[in-house]
């Protein structure tokens, strides 16, 4: 399965999705990230917080949803709400589009320490979302009930009675 992360600006939460989901899923799915206005370069911190967690960060760049058009993502993962209100472009086609929110760990103002765990959290959301999207069985789904698994992925863990 293919799946490409988009953030308006591909340059965080998207690139953080896309690092992280290829380093957990080992193979069994391809992320990738565009933005439908890119900046043109990742956040420094995005790259700093993944190597401290020892997740491979060459070869990630902040790059337009254009330069996908040829390869068809089996899914569009939105992760930043301006994206997802965004009209996708028309070779998205059929394709399963999900939004899975995030919020931006770039913006937030305050110690290193505050925008250290604002990283770490946003990325162990991401890692709690990549665990039950591998945990999925989606072969012989409907289109339907594969968006409402894929849909689910993002709700928070509900804990369950004792």
């Amino acid at each position: 399965m293919k799946i490409l992360y988009i953030c308006t600006h591909n340059r965080c939460r998207s690139i953080l999705s896309e690092a992280i989901t290829n380093h957990l899923a080992k193979g069994k799915i391809q992320a990738f990230s565009a933005g439908s206005q890119p900046v043109g370069h990742v956040h420094p911190l995005s790259i700093k917080y993944l190597q401290e967690k020892g997740i491979a960060t060459e070869g990630l760049k902040s790059q337009s949803w254009n330069e996908f058009e040829a390869d068809q993502p089996d899914v569009v993962v939105t992760v930043c709400d301006s994206a997802a209100s965004e009209t996708c472009p028309v070779w998205f086609g059929n394709t399963i589009k999900v939004h899975w929110g995030l919020s931006d760990p770039s913006k937030l103002e305050g110690s290193d320490d505050e925008i250290r765990d604002a990283f770490f959290a946003v990325m162990k959301t991401i890692e709690q979302r990549i665990d039950k999207l591998l945990a999925l069985d989606l072969e012989g789904l409907s289109k339907a009930d594969k968006l409402a698994a894929l849909s689910a992925v993002s709700n928070p863990v509900q804990a369950k009675e004792a």
